[in-house]
């Protein structure tokens, strides 16, 4: 089941918006604050982008 989600979630949806939306919509039902859905986004989205810009130097 995951295999399934995962290869739906790499040919549909990039992970950072996933990891955006889901912070987005924690957000709105009161489950996280403003400022841990800062923090969630700024280090996702950091850490991706340094493994994109390493996978990009490696080729």
């Amino acid at each position: 089941m995951k295999a399934r989600i995962d290869r739906f979630l790499n040919r549909f949806i990039s992970k950072k918006l996933t990891v955006f939306l889901l912070a987005t919509l924690f957000i709105y039902l009161g489950k996280i604050d403003p400022v841990n859905w800062v923090n969630l986004s700024m280090v996702y989205i950091g850490s991706q982008a340094a493994v994109d810009v390493i996978k990009q130097l490696r080729k």
